[in-house]
């Protein structure tokens, strides 16, 4: 067993508004803890990584092949390898929220 610490764990924006803070890493799965500012927006992109996750706080909204889901606190997900998805906070509060990978995934680079 390995233990991670959260003091030992980096947050990074990824874009305006949108943090992440890479938890455990394993050798097939990674998990990942999500803060997503009112306003704030996860652009559409897809990944080789099956995503599955989990809201604690706040709703947020988001769109899939033309549909919209509205996830909010209990709620969890899952979005399949290669599906185009984008996320938003249109709500007044932040979101928060724990998203899982595998195979693993280190934080993305949105902005380029």
């Amino acid at each position: 067993m390995r233990e991670v610490p959260q003091a030992a764990c980096e947050t990074v924006e990824a874009v305006d508004g949108v943090h992440l803070t890479q938890l455990a890493v394993g050798e097939q799965m990674s998990v990942q803890q999500f803060h997503i500012d009112p306003g704030a927006a996860v652009p559409e992109h897809s990944h080789r990584h099956e995503q599955v996750g989990y809201v604690v706080k706040g709703t947020f909204t988001f769109h899939v092949n033309g549909e919209e889901y509205v996830i909010g606190p209990g709620d969890s997900y899952v979005v399949p390898s290669e599906e185009p998805h984008e996320a938003r906070n249109v709500g007044e509060e932040p979101v928060r929220g724990i998203d899982v990978f595998s195979p693993p995934r280190s934080n993305p680079d949105w902005q380029d």
